[in-house]
C-alpha cells in the first residue's frame, strides 16, 4: 500500500514524512564510503607526485572540490535509485530484502524526491563548475556524464548488465584519474591501474547487494550479472575482484618502485576474505544485509591502505 499522498505523520518506524532524518536515510550514509575512496586515492597519488615531479603545484581546493561533487553525486544517485525502483514497482515491501527505501516506506512523498534530485544535481553541477578552472572544459563533459549516467543506471543499464562496468568508471577510472587530472594535467600508467584497483573493490559493494537480491532481480526482468553467473560462480567473483585488486597494485609498484604502495592494500585481503567465508555460509536472505556493511567497511579499509601506503613510500622512501 502506498504513503506518499499522507504528509507530516509517523510510520511505524517513528519516521516523520519528509523530515530532515527522512532525508539523512535516503541520503544512504554508508554508501558514501564508496565515493569517497577512491578520490582519496586520487588526491595521495596527486599529492606525492606533485612533490617529486612538479615542484608541490597541489592544491587543496580542487582536491576538496573532487571529494564534495563525489558525496554529492553519490546521494543524488540514491534518491533517483529510491525513486524510480518505487515508481517501476521493484520495492515491494514483502519482499524486499536489503534496507528500507524512503520512498516505498512513505518517509519521502514521490513529489519531494522529485524535487530532492533535481535539487542535488544542481548542486552537484555547482561544486563541479569550479573544476573547469583547474582541469580545463573538458570537465564539463566529465560532468555531463556523471549526470546522465546517474539515471541511466537505475532506469535501464542496471536491467541490462552494465551495473559493474559503470562501477568500474564512475567509482574507478573517473574518479581517480580526474582528481589527478585536474591538477597535474596528465594521467600516469600507475594512477589508470590504481583506478582500475579501486573499481574492482567497491564493485565488491554491487556484487554483494545483487546476490542478496538475485531472485527478486530474475522477478522483476534485471540481468544482473549475479543474475546471469547464479550464487555459486558469483560467490568467487566476489572473492576474485578482490585479490585482483590487490595484483594489480604490482603495476604501481612495477612502475614506481612503491614497495609499500604495492604491499599494505594485500592487508584489506584479510577482512575480504573472512566477509566472503560468512557471505558463502549466510548464501542468501536479509542476513546479508550485515555482509553489505561488512563490505563497505572493507572497501574504506582498502582506500586507507592504498592512501597509506602512497605516502609511506614517500616518506620512508622505500
Amino acid at each position: 500500500m502506498r504513503k506518499n499522498n499522507i504528509p507530516n505523520i509517523l510510520d511505524e518506524n517513528g519516521v516523520k514524512v519528509n523530515s530532515l532524518r527522512a532525508w539523512l536515510l535516503a541520503a544512504r550514509p554508508k554508501t558514501l564510503a564508496g565515493a569517497a575512496v577512491p578520490v582519496m586515492i586520487g588526491i595521495a597519488l596527486c599529492w606525492v607526485d606533485a612533490q617529486l615531479y612538479t615542484f608541490n603545484v597541489f592544491s587543496w581546493v580542487p582536491a576538496l572540490l573532487c571529494l564534495l561533487f563525489a558525496f554529492v553525486m553519490q546521494i543524488d544517485a540514491n534518491f533517483v535509485n529510491d525513486y524510480f525502483d518505487y515508481a517501476k514497482g521493484n520495492d515491494d515491501e514483502s519482499t524486499r530484502l536489503g534496507p528500507l527505501r524512503a520512498c516505498s516506506q512513505g518517509w519521502i512523498t514521490l513529489d519531494a524526491m522529485r524535487r530532492g534530485i533535481a535539487l542535488t544535481t544542481v548542486i552537484a553541477c555547482l561544486v563541479g563548475l569550479p573544476l573547469i578552472f583547474y582541469g580545463g572544459l573538458e570537465m564539463i563533459v566529465v560532468g555531463i556524464l556523471c549526470v546522465v549516467f546517474c539515471f541511466l543506471y537505475t532506469t535501464y543499464l542496471s536491467y541490462h548488465g552494465m551495473g559493474d562496468l559503470l562501477v568500474l568508471l564512475f567509482f574507478g577510472i573517473i574518479p581517480v584519474c580526474i582528481t589527478y587530472y585536474v591538477q597535474l594535467h596528465c594521467v600516469t600508467w600507475p594512477v589508470f591501474w590504481a583506478s582500475i584497483a579501486c573499481g574492482l573493490v567497491v564493485d565488491t559493494l554491487l556484487m554483494i547487494n545483487n546476490f542478496r537480491d538475485i531472485k527478486n532481480d530474475r522477478r522483476d526482468g534485471k540481468i544482473t550479472l549475479v543474475a546471469r553467473c547464479g550464487l555459486s560462480l558469483s560467490a568467487r567473483i566476489y572473492l576474485y575482484l578482490g585479490v585482483a585488486a590487490c595484483l594489480l597494485n604490482i603495476l604501481m609498484y612495477s612502475r614506481d618502485g612503491r614497495l609499500l604502495a604495492f604491499l599494505l592494500p594485500f592487508l584489506y585481503l584479510i577482512p575480504h576474505f573472512f566477509t566472503w567465508r560468512k557471505m558463502v555460509k549466510i548464501a542468501r536472505g536479509r542476513e546479508l544485509n550485515v555482509i553489505l556493511g561488512m563490505t563497505a567497511r572493507n572497501i574504506s579499509i582498502y582506500g586507507l591502505l592504498v592512501v597509506a601506503g602512497i605516502l609511506a613510500s614517500y616518506f620512508l622512501g622505500i
